[in-house]
């Protein structure tokens, strides 16, 4: 089967993505489209005289997305011999003689004793944006030798969590682990002894994906001057792509290895896990329909009048201006895909009723009218307030809104036997999963197309033509298109933190010395002891090193 249309990108919150390329990419994509269906379009314009006058932009590439996918499917043979073997999806994708390694391949001294100075840095935005910045806080203090402070979390009014980072990871976790890497300390120094007075750090505001040379130079400078320096905001500070494969092998030592939930998180993951697998499989969703990230998409039109005034309104107050039209945005995949339209996809692939569906989600926007299409198709659904009991999420404070609660689906979806996300973007819940993921045994993942997916729900909704005749044929033509977990080369603007392949893997046999794993030697033991086929059952255990 062939991926008939690839999704070019999918901005996360805050993503310097401009309108602009987003108006680019549609009459790109219209302009592409309508050269492979330049035949199709002949034959329905003869139809369609003074009514194309009439149409939208947006129902105009519409109408061309839906030709030329129509046509490029039955020329692939796709609507009539479509299959997906879902049963297979149950289990890992194939290693091709891949296993994960984050440890290092070439020389890489332990931290000197003497560093240059202190670096502090303030991670905002959610749980896993929080966590990209303390894998880019921990490569800024390799690259500038310098002594790490514990990152400081954000704890702004949205998530209203004040846990800080002891109340979140295992800190003794995350010092031991990076011992060979940098010096990690809880807080600054006391300058003064007699006046407990601590070391003030120069704020500096960093530039956005700044290269590893702004850290040798600029900041350098400005820590050898004060001795301490606060890097803030912190979020999609340190560029992703550097050359030196060292540098993202130590990303994924901090991902993967060193950021550790607290004990009493990982305990209730394991529980929660252990109670539906009791069952059976179970697929775990990031339903990322909230209210924050519908507003930021500027997906208002499916809502009611009120309903679309408190997005727009927020948007006001949380995101730069933009002229959003609803299925302009949905048609280039900027829209999160609904409750509905994930059960769909789950119909049209082969899932029957009686698969068990895990939901990682905040408060869905427009409540139980959304939830209910997907609960009439799939009503096994479950979430960690149905498999864990009250009390349980009161002791670890996963209840509310707070990070915790997240915490707690982070671990959930990493060990669930498909993971599917309905919105992805750069630092966010489910790319950081993907490539967790990925790391840990090549886990099958579902990662819906919404770019090629939108033109079929929309004809689909209109209620006629070739789309609603072969809706689930031309789904799964799309569906069947996915990685589904295999490892694969990084195409932009794929993540780094979405796919650390080939980074982070080796062969234990291979002609391509780049490939081949390392020896475990005494320098990198500390990063190799939790890789190999068991790593996600070390990673829920207490006694892991």
């Amino acid at each position: 089967m062939v991926l008939v249309l690839r999704n070019r990108s999918d901005p996360s919150l805050g993503s310097s993505h401009s309108q602009d390329d987003d108006e680019r990419s549609l009459t790109g994509g219209a302009s592409a489209l309508g050269r492979r269906g330049q035949r199709q379009w002949k034959q329905v314009t003869a139809s369609m005289k003074g009514f194309a006058g009439r149409l939208s932009i947006s129902g105009l590439v519409l109408l061309l997305c839906m030709v030329s996918l129509v046509s490029q499917l039955r020329q692939d043979g796709v609507i009539v011999h479509s299959h997906i073997d879902v049963n297979s999806l149950w289990t890992s994708s194939s290693s091709s003689g891949w296993r994960p390694s984050s440890a290092p391949r070439s020389f890489w001294p332990p931290p000197p004793k003497k560093s240059n100075g202190y670096l502090v840095v303030r991670c905002n935005g959610g749980l896993n944006q929080q966590r990209s910045a303390i894998c880019n806080a921990v490569l800024a203090a390799r690259i500038m030798n310098a002594t790490l402070v514990l990152p400081e979390l954000d704890t702004n009014s949205f998530w209203n969590d004040k846990s800080g980072f002891a109340g979140i990871y295992d800190v003794e976790h995350f010092i031991k682990s990076l011992r060979h890497d940098v010096k990690i300390v809880e807080s600054l120094p006391y300058v003064s002894d007699k006046k407990k007075k601590k070391m003030k750090a120069f704020q500096i505001a960093p530039p956005r994906d700044g290269p590893p040379s702004w850290y040798e130079t600029e900041a350098l400078a400005k820590m050898k001057q004060h001795g301490a320096i606060y890097l803030t905001p912190f979020s999609h500070r340190l560029a992703e792509e550097v050359p030196n494969a060292e540098y993202q092998r130590l990303r994924c030592r901090v991902n993967f290895h060193a950021l550790r939930f607290k004990p009493d998180v990982m305990q209730l993951s394991n529980q929660i896990v252990s109670r539906l697998r009791a069952e059976g499989h179970f697929m775990s969703i990031h339903l990322r329909f909230e209210m924050d990230m519908l507003a930021f998409a500027g997906c208002l039109a499916i809502f009611k009048p009120e309903e679309q005034e408190i997005l727009r309104k927020y948007r006001e107050q949380n995101f730069a201006k933009k002229r959003l039209v609803y299925n302009e945005r949905r048609l280039i995949g900027k829209c999160p895909l609904t409750p509905e339209e994930v059960g769909l996809i789950l119909q049209a692939m082969g899932f029957d009723n009686s698969t068990r569906l895990y939901l990682a989600a905040g408060d869905i926007f427009g409540g139980e009218r959304f939830m209910q299409p997907l609960r009439e198709m799939y009503p096994h659904l479950e979430n960690r307030t149905t498999v864990a009991a009250p009390e349980e999420l009161e002791a670890v404070q996963a209840e509310g809104r707070g990070l915790l609660g997240p915490a707690v689906d982070y671990m959930v979806c990493l060990l669930s036997d498909i993971f599917m996300p309905t919105y992805d973007g750069p630092s966010n819940f489910a790319n950081n999963l993907l490539g967790h993921r990925l790391y840990y045994g090549f886990r099958t993942s579902i990662q819906p197309n919404r770019k090629a997916l939108a033109p079929i729900f929309m004809a689909r909704e209109s209620g006629g033509g070739a789309a609603a005749a072969n809706f689930e044929a031309m789904v799964r033509g799309v569906m069947s298109g996915g990685t589904f977990g295999r490892s694969h080369r990084r195409v932009n603007p794929e993540s780094f933190y979405t796919n650390p392949w080939p980074e982070c893997f080796c062969r234990k046999e291979s002609d391509d010395p780049r490939e081949r794993c390392p020896a475990n030697t005494r320098m990198n033991a500390t990063a190799s002891e939790e890789e190999g086929s068991d790593g996600i059952k070390r990673v829920l255990s207490d006694d892991v090193e």
